[in-house]
């Protein structure tokens, strides 16, 4: 018997929404330490994964996060904490289109639960002191978080007259 479109559909949003959140990861998972065993599916862990800035070459972002682990975590039932940790480093040559670059947006984002939690990192351009400014922090579907990490990217030159420590 075939599925109808509709009930096909059904199950392929709902496999969708049990994968493990650490499959949306964008570029690169630098590794990991175990905080806890669990005797039952993976152990708990804090994550770290490395993203490019999609729009400003030249700035790598550093997140650190936990993975709960055991049966729930490895279904993707979990429902991860709000705490997590970014750095962003200059690792190149900056170079951006001041055109292309909002003065607020939502440059990276992860699911932390299955249905209604999500990690995001937002991008602001503080075009008067020539600094990027990356903010993570936890949206939930009726409250979010107070929980959050910052980091700053400075792409001007020394001026002349400055003298560089």
């Amino acid at each position: 018997m075939l599925f109808p479109k509709r009930a096909a559909l059904t199950l392929l949003i709902a496999m969708v929404a049990l994968l493990p959140p650490t499959l949306f990861a964008q570029d690169a998972h630098i590794g990991s330490v175990r905080t806890e065993f669990k005797l039952l599916g993976p152990n708990n862990t804090i994550e770290v994964e490395r993203f490019d800035d999609p729009k400003v070459q030249g700035i790598s972002c550093y997140l650190s996060y936990s993975q709960i682990g055991g049966i729930s975590g490895a279904v993707g039932l979990a429902e991860e904490a709000s705490e997590a940790s970014v750095a962003c480093r200059q690792t190149g040559e900056i170079v951006f289109d001041p055109a292309e670059v909002d003065e607020q947006e939502v440059i990276f984002s992860q699911r932390r639960s299955a249905l209604f939690k999500n990690m995001r990192v937002v991008r602001m351009h503080d075009a008067e002191t020539q600094t990027f400014v990356y903010l993570t922090y936890s949206t939930k579907l009726v409250d979010g978080s107070p929980k959050n990490a910052i980091t700053a990217v400075n792409y001007g030159g020394i001026r002349e007259g400055e003298i560089e420590e």
